[in-house]
């Protein structure tokens, strides 16, 4: 079975179901996975997105806030959401893909304010208690499960290794580069001993971003960028991967998320 799996924070879908279907028509991924969407389960795009051909759709919304969907060429089975920390934010949602034994895991991690001081800032006292809490959740059988293997994909809102950001100096007291959510987001990665796919293909000494700030006035002439957004999966099928792209030139188009698209193609034995 080969299918291309594209995850991406598109900060409001409705606001940007233009931009979705130009990423679309132009890659053609066979299951997408949003974060940031937005809107309540019954106000989400259903009809444009079928038009799209993903006939199969999975949706754990809010009102105006997070929200992460899970759109598919291939039949889907829910394998429910996580409220995690109790918050009731709508941030995880988990499906089955075409009746096979992998589950894929769509997440948005709370981007945790300005300030990196959990006592000065409850935002981010949230974000480390939301990666603790999917450690542990992953370590107590959320990919534990022998008979299945796991893709989590999504917006982590953590850049763990130095050329994940444009300065690593300026940037290890800047949220999303901290040494503490470091820390954490190394835990949940040997929680499932999970595979970094993106790392796989560009070499952890080279540049690596797939975010950049609306406040820069020219995005790509100064480059300050982060890795905010990831792809990863358990042993044993990090090998069926065979490419992965980041669709950098999205951020240049009209009206974009600050994120752009990542995308990894599988082949499945």
């Amino acid at each position: 079975m080969k299918f291309r799996l594209a995850t991406w924070n598109i900060n409001s879908v409705r606001l940007r179901i233009g931009l979705v279907e130009r990423f679309v028509n132009s890659f053609r991924p066979d299951v997408l996975c949003l974060q940031e969407i937005k809107c309540v389960d019954e106000l989400f795009p259903y009809d444009a997105v079928r038009a799209l051909g993903y006939p199969h759709i999975e949706v754990k919304g809010q009102a105006g806030y997070h929200g992460v969907a899970t759109l598919s060429h291939f039949p889907l089975t829910p394998r429910g959401t996580e409220n995690f920390c109790g918050t009731g934010e709508a941030r995880h949602i988990a499906v089955a893909l075409d009746g096979r034994p992998l589950i894929i895991h769509n997440v948005y991690i709370p981007a945790g304010g300005d300030i990196p001081d959990p006592e000065l800032n409850p935002k981010f006292g949230n974000k480390l208690a939301y990666l603790r809490t999917l450690t542990e959740w992953f370590s107590d059988g959320g990919a534990a499960a022998t008979d299945c293997q796991h893709i989590l994909v999504g917006d982590f809102n953590v850049a763990p290794l130095e050329h994940d950001v444009w300065s690593h100096k300026q940037l290890l007291k800047v949220v999303s580069h901290t040494p503490i959510e470091v820390e954490h987001l190394a835990r949940l990665k040997a929680s499932a001993h999970w595979v970094d796919i993106m790392r796989k293909y560009v070499p952890e000494d080279q540049k690596l971003y797939t975010w950049w700030s609306y406040r820069a006035q020219d995005w790509r002439a100064s480059n300050r960028g982060r890795r905010l957004d990831h792809i990863w999966t358990t042993p044993g099928i990090e090998d069926t991967v065979r490419g992965m792209i980041v669709v950098e030139e999205a951020r240049g188009w009209t009206q974009p998320s600050d994120h752009v698209p990542v995308i990894a193609d599988f082949e499945l034995g």
